[in-house]
């Protein structure tokens, strides 16, 4: 899924207005938004391979994953507040340059602990890439070529996160999982060459100022207190005492600068429960595609290509529906098409919960594609309906909460799924139960549609 528009883009597109068009410039916004979307697929597909090879639990590899999301939930919304204060080609510079440098950090790793400070490191910048990829491409070119422009990225993304898992499980079966982070090394080169030549020296560098620094502390204190009372329940159910916190944590956030903006859109727009089912539907989503690579690769014993392959059926699904969701939104209306697409996803979810060893490919396939198309359907829609019931003047920041909202449900998703599959067992029978509660979870993002009304103005 691609990332959606964030607070800085209207402010720095007003400030950037380009001389001429720079094509190259939105390439490199293409090819920065693939290997945003290859990084979040291919990883899942490693954890068993990661597990055996720095001999740790899945529970400990899966920070691998974690360990990325984190720092990128938590630092989306001050990322780009700082971002309104500094040069985007210096910061994009900074960004793929130090992200590419983790990736090299994660694949020398020789224990776990390095490895996951790797990845919350790399998702730091991944932030600042998230951010400045929907910018970049905006300000490149002139106002009247911004969605043709917008349109490269858009395309790209799901590219990578339909080819992610094809590429990972090659690496994995050849080369092994160190390799799956170096494979976007040449990717990350070709964008800061393009970078460096093209874009216009503009503003430099500034450190983060101390207002947005205590909202990434806060938001990132509230997601990891519930991802590790989620990752350590299976040991003991007091580790959901962590998840306490986070409430708090969360209010006090949206009483601070960084957060009052969301809150004040949120209530004028009345989409409080639209962003909510957009977290549903990525926890569900996210939980069911955690469970079942571990399932493939484990009890049913598939190689990584073997594996790569079947689910490969979720995004393929998901972006031939994506195609038509806007034509069908433009036609009935976008929360109609958006508690489709949900619904559809929720029953792909459902048609897997009673998964058994004995299944073919094509069958697990066809259920993922099902799910699939769902999310298609849901992801233009749900993004539409949230921006028209903005206010006037917010439709960046209303774009950003439903950014973080899906980014948050991708964290949060294998984390729910992993305590719920433990919690019962380790074999098909823990899967099924892990399974069911993501199809519960999707299940709410329908109710949650089919009751939102739009406020009267």
């Amino acid at each position: 899924m691609t990332a959606q528009p964030t607070p800085t883009a209207s402010s720095l597109t007003e400030r950037q207005q380009p001389p001429a068009d720079r094509w190259s410039l939105v390439v490199a916004a293409g090819l920065l938004s693939f290997v945003a979307m290859l990084d979040m697929n291919v990883v899942n597909l490693a954890l068993t391979d990661i597990s055996a090879g720095l001999h740790v639990s899945p529970g400990v590899a899966q920070w691998a994953v974690l360990g990325y999301q984190l720092p990128l939930v938590a630092l989306l919304l001050p990322a780009g507040r700082w971002l309104d204060q500094v040069g985007t080609r210096s910061a994009l510079l900074l960004a793929v340059g130090c992200f590419a440098l983790c990736s090299v950090l994660a694949a020398c790793a020789p224990w776990a602990g390095w490895l996951i400070a790797a990845r919350l490191l790399q998702g730091a910048f991944g932030a600042v890439l998230f951010v400045l990829m929907p910018v970049l491409a905006a300000t490149s070119v002139r106002p009247e070529l911004r969605g043709r422009a917008m349109s490269v990225p858009a395309t790209l993304g799901p590219l990578g996160a339909v080819t992610g898992p094809v590429i990972g499980g090659l690496l994995l079966d050849h080369l092994g999982w160190r390799a799956i982070f170096l494979v976007k090394l040449p990717v990350c080169l070709a964008a800061v060459l393009i970078v460096r030549r093209h874009a216009p020296r503009r503003g430099g560098l500034r450190p983060p100022d101390r207002s947005s620094l205590g909202d990434a502390a806060l938001i990132g204190a509230a997601v990891a207190a519930v991802l590790l009372g989620l990752t350590l329940a299976p040991k003991s159910a007091l580790w959901l005492l962590l998840v306490l916190p986070a409430v708090p944590l969360v209010l006090l956030w949206l009483r601070r600068p960084g957060g009052r903006p969301v809150a004040e859109v949120l209530r004028a727009a009345g989409t409080a429960g639209v962003n909510a089912s957009v977290l549903a539907l990525a926890a569900g989503f996210a939980a069911c595609h955690y469970l079942l690579a571990q399932h493939l690769r484990g009890p049913r014993g598939e190689s990584a290509t073997a594996t790569a392959l079947t689910m490969l059926a979720f995004p393929l699904g998901m972006v031939l529906a994506g195609r038509v969701g806007g034509r069908l939104a433009d036609r009935w209306g976008a929360r109609p098409t958006a508690l489709t697409g949900a619904a559809v996803t929720t029953l792909g979810l459902a048609l897997l919960v009673p998964l058994d060893t004995g299944w073919s490919a094509p069958e697990i396939a066809a259920r993922l594609a099902l799910a699939g198309a769902g999310m298609g359907l849901n992801g233009g829609p749900t993004q539409a309906l949230v921006m028209s019931a903005s206010p006037p003047g917010k439709l960046a920041t209303a774009g950003s909460a439903v950014q973080l909202a899906r980014s948050l449900g991708f964290a949060l998703g294998p984390a729910l799924a992993t305590a719920t599959a433990l919690a019962g067992a380790r074999d098909t029978t823990g899967t099924r139960a892990g399974i069911a509660l993501a199809a519960l979870v999707a299940a709410t993002a329908v109710a949650l549609l089919a009751l939102h009304r739009r406020p009267r103005p």
